[in-house]
C-alpha cells in the first residue's frame, strides 16, 4: 500500500462533528454526574445502575428498530470479557477514585487511554506496529501523564496518588478493551455487542454492589442523585454508545479519536461550574502533552516529516 494513502485522513462531516460534540459532553458531563451520585451512592452501586440503565437502555431501542440478535456460549464469553474490560474495572476504578481527586483531573487522566491503547495494540498486531511517529506521541502522551501526577506521586501513595493510578488503570482496562473487541468482537450490530456487553457486566455488578454496599435507601435519595443516575446509565452509556458507532460509521476510527481530546475541556468546565474545581499549571501542561501526543499518533501534527517533491 502507497505510504501517502495510508496517511489520507477521512474527512468529517457536520454531522459528524455534531455528533463528536455531543459524544464529548455526554462522556465530559458522566464525571460530574459521578461526583454529584457519590454523596448519596456507594461506589459498586452507582456502577451497578449504570450498566443496568444502560443495559434497559439499549435493550429497548434494539427492539423498537429490531436489530437482529446472535446468541451462544462463545458470544457469551465474549459480552462477558468486553464487560469486566470496558464497563466493570475502569468504571470501579475511576468511581472509586473519583472520591478523592476533581472531575476535571479524573477526565484528563483518562484521555491517556488513546496513548495506552496504540502502545498495546503495538504489541499484539502487526499491522499496528509502533512506528517512528507512533513512538513519539506515546512517549509525549507519557510525559504529560507524568506532569499531572507530579513526580511524587509513586512515592507518597496516598489517597491522591492512589486516585490517580486508579484512573490511569482504567485507561489501560480501556486499553485492553479496544485490543480485545478488534479481536472477538465481530458480526453482530455494535448496539446489540454494547447492550450484551453491558447485561454481562449488570448480571456481575448487581449482585457485587448489594453484597458490598448493601441494599440501597433509593427512598432516601435525593433529586439530583436520580438525575445523576439517569445521566450516567441512560445518557453518557447508551445514548453515548449510540453516537460513538454512528461517528465511527460517518468518519472512521482514526477521526473518533479526537472525541478523546474534547472529553476533558467539557469535564474541567462543568466541574468549575458546578464544583468550584479548580486545577493546577501542570494539571493544564499534561493535558497538552497528553494531545500533543494523540495528535502525534494520529498523523495530525507531523514530526519530522519532510514534504514531498511535487
Amino acid at each position: 500500500m502507497d505510504r501517502a494513502n495510508t496517511r489520507t485522513q477521512r474527512s468529517i462531516t457536520p454531522e459528524a462533528w455534531a455528533l463528536m460534540a455531543l459524544l464529548a459532553i455526554l462522556w465530559g458531563g458522566s464525571f460530574a454526574a459521578t461526583r454529584t451520585a457519590l454523596a448519596e451512592v456507594g461506589v459498586f452501586t452507582l456502577v451497578a445502575f449504570r450498566v443496568a440503565g444502560g443495559a434497559l437502555a439499549l435493550w429497548l431501542y434494539i427492539a423498537a428498530r429490531g436489530l437482529p440478535v446472535r446468541g451462544g456460549w462463545r458470544v457469551i464469553a465474549i459480552y462477558a470479557c468486553m464487560g469486566l474490560l470496558n464497563n466493570i474495572l475502569p468504571w470501579s476504578l475511576i468511581v472509586w477514585g473519583q472520591q478523592h481527586i476533581a472531575s476535571g483531573l479524573a477526565a484528563i487522566l483518562n484521555a491517556s487511554t488513546a496513548i495506552f491503547t496504540v502502545a498495546l495494540a503495538a504489541a499484539v498486531y502487526a499491522d499496528e506496529r509502533m512506528t517512528a511517529e507512533k513512538s513519539v506521541g506515546v512517549v509525549l502522551g507519557l510525559a504529560g501523564v507524568v506532569v499531572v501526577m507530579g513526580a511524587s506521586a509513586l512515592s507518597a501513595l496516598d489517597l491522591t496518588s492512589l486516585s490517580q493510578l486508579a484512573i490511569l488503570g482504567a485507561s489501560v482496562c480501556y486499553a485492553c478493551s479496544g485490543v480485545f473487541a478488534r479481536r472477538f468482537l465481530t458480526g453482530q450490530p455494535p448496539e446489540v455487542a454494547a447492550a450484551g456487553m453491558l447485561t454481562a457486566s449488570s448480571v456481575v455488578m448487581v449482585p457485587v454492589a448489594l453484597a458490598s454496599d448493601g441494599v440501597p435507601a433509593v427512598a432516601a435519595y435525593h433529586g439530583a442523585t436520580w438525575a445523576a443516575l439517569a445521566y450516567a446509565g441512560v445518557l453518557a452509556s447508551a445514548l453515548a454508545f449510540l453516537c460513538y458507532y454512528r461517528v465511527l460509521r460517518l468518519a472512521g476510527a482514526g477521526n473518533v479519536s479526537l472525541v478523546t481530546l474534547m472529553i476533558a475541556p467539557v469535564s474541567v468546565v462543568v466541574g468549575a461550574i458546578l464544583f468550584g474545581e479548580s486545577l493546577t499549571g501542570s494539571d493544564y501542561v499534561g493535558f497538552a502533552l497528553l494531545a500533543a501526543g494523540l495528535l502525534v499518533i494520529d498523523g495530525r501534527l507531523p514530526i519530522g516529516r519532510r514534504r514531498q517533491p511535487s
